[in-house]
């Protein structure tokens, strides 16, 4: 790939969104986009910075990616409960409980961990990682955070017959499934997807950030998608990430601190993209900071939630106590606030 086919991020319409004050001084500023749509009409009630323009979709794509497999009986096949649906969901911390779960899906299965297409290492979760090179645990496939994804779509290869081999590769036929209920799940036309390599080796698909939106909305509301086939399997995986939040991703990640409130659908992406749908408002959420930092996520989430509502108080409050508009350093003192400037933005 040369310079000339990579998108121009400079082209990529922006905004101030988050700033970080340290004393008195403007210490950083994360620029992104946001992007609020209907699930009624599919059009955007709020939005700043292009909408319009492509989004890597990253790991917020799992629930989607999951459904072709779950409507070919993957999970009645194999006997998975709500715990193995959220993994199939899922960036794994490498907590104890993740793991285990994940060792009960290879059981289930017969799928042989060698067959992932990842490299062996150790979790991306700080704590994960940490226990395990305590307890002298060896690199291992299981440990990468994209695990329970691919054995999900290992164990829906096997069901159907097809090669375990090239199974990431964007012409097997698992891949073909995925990409086109992508597609009809975001209600994307004709050219509006296309194609990078994600880490974890997957394709991943690059969409409008409004389609983006659109589809968690509808992952909140599947009854109102218009994909009948879908929405019964679609409303197990999201019930099984409402009931397993801290399978999903971990302790005190935001995704999982949002999927605590049973009115929250939520994911996290790579490089900056975070997800969520409102199930009461009929609003689906996407945003993508422009640095790739995750660290402005809660506070564009919490300046969106509370603008259009969704959360009860106590999700509200474990918010605020986990991700508070003061930082403080190792000392234990007041280094600096986080200050949310998009409130301050006209919207496009």
């Amino acid at each position: 790939m040369n310079r000339r086919e990579l998108i121009d991020v400079e082209r990529i319409q922006d905004e101030p969104l988050i700033e970080m004050i340290r004393g008195n001084i403007l210490e950083n500023v994360h620029r992104g986009r946001v992007s609020v749509v209907s699930v009624e009409d599919g059009k955007a009630v709020y939005s700043l910075g292009d909408d319009n323009a492509p989004t890597f979709v990253r790991s917020t794509a799992k629930p989607i990616q999951a459904i072709a497999s779950l409507l070919d009986g993957t999970a009645e096949a194999y006997g998975f409960e709500e715990s193995h649906l959220a993994l199939l969901a899922a960036s794994h911390r490498g907590t104890k409980e993740q793991i285990d779960v994940l060792e009960q899906i290879l059981a289930l299965t017969g799928v042989d961990e060698d067959s992932l297409a990842v490299q062996p290492g150790y979790p991306v979760g700080r704590a994960g990682r940490d226990r395990l090179l305590v307890e002298g645990y060896a690199p291992r496939k299981l440990f990468h955070t994209c695990a329970g994804k691919h054995l999900g779509v290992l164990a829906w290869c096997k069901l159907k017959g097809w090669s375990l081999e090239g199974y990431i590769h964007p012409d097997h036929p698992a891949q073909r499934e995925i990409l086109a209920r992508i597609e009809k799940w975001s209600d994307s036309e004709a050219g509006q997807v296309t194609l990078g390599r994600d880490g974890c080796g997957f394709p991943v698909a690059a969409m409008p950030l409004s389609k983006l939106a659109l589809a968690y909305g509808r992952l909140a509301n599947p009854g109102m998608s218009g994909d009948n086939e879908a929405a019964d399997v679609v409303n197990k995986i999201t019930s099984a990430m409402n009931a397993n939040p801290e399978l999903v991703e971990g302790p005190k990640r935001l995704a999982s601190l949002l999927l605590s409130d049973p009115n929250v659908v939520a994911k996290s992406g790579a490089h900056g993209v975070f997800t969520f749908g409102l199930r009461k408002q009929k609003l689906g959420v996407a945003i993508a900071i422009t640095d790739g930092t995750e660290v402005a996520w809660p506070y564009v989430a919490m300046s969106i939630l509370k603008r259009f509502g969704g959360i009860s108080p106590e999700t509200k409050h474990q918010l605020e106590l986990t991700f508070p508009e003061v930082f403080i350093n190792d000392a234990k003192e007041v280094a600096g606030s986080w200050k949310a400037v998009m409130d301050n933005i006209e919207q496009s």
